[in-house]
């Protein structure tokens, strides 16, 4: 039963959508690399519609750690804007 949702590419975007949802809601840059990593599922299910299951479970996973990484290298530049303070203003 798990099979014959995980080959339709309406359920990877919903699962994407939830997830994206989730962030919002819950920020944390976590579920967005989930979110992203089910969206790179759909054009997969798409070329390949019969595969198992583990197998699909196993490229999501794979997906969602990819994206998480280039997100935390992309995201990891920004700064909070937050100052340093190195010297102490009375301290003269």
């Amino acid at each position: 039963m798990l099979m014959d949702y995980l080959t339709l590419w309406w359920v990877w975007v919903s699962i994407a959508l939830l997830l994206g949802v989730i962030e919002i809601l819950l920020p944390g840059n976590i579920f967005l690399g989930f979110a992203l990593g089910a969206l790179g599922m759909v054009p997969i299910v798409l070329i390949f519609p019969d595969p198992n299951t583990s197998f699909f479970l196993a490229l999501f996973a794979g997906l969602s750690l990819a994206a998480w990484i280039i997100l935390r290298v992309l995201f990891r530049k920004q700064s909070s804007g937050a100052r340093i303070v190195t010297r102490d203003i009375n301290e003269d």
